[in-house]
């Protein structure tokens, strides 16, 4: 899709419900920029390659929580505050 300006890209990107996977291309100081601003679990900047054991699910109607890597273990895990 074409789009006007770099904010109307991220816009475009994240008008979804879903939020699995996304990809940006360009520079690498522009891509990580988008990258950040886009609503996905996981955003491939320049066909980067998924690299194994890192986290893995997606935002909105993606799933909610992660698998793998350190991020998936701490599904398994609840967080206790004692005060005292």
């Amino acid at each position: 899709m074409p789009y006007g300006s770099e904010d109307e890209a991220v816009e475009i990107a994240n008008d979804s419900v879903y939020g699995l996977s996304a990809a940006v291309s360009g520079t690498e100081e522009r891509s990580l920029r988008v990258a950040r601003k886009i609503r996905a679990g996981q955003v491939h900047i320049n066909s980067g390659a998924y690299i194994e054991g890192s986290p893995f699910g997606g935002y909105k109607q993606s799933g909610l929580g992660r698998e793998h890597g350190e991020s998936g273990l701490r599904e398994f895990l609840e967080v206790k505050a004692i005060f005292v």
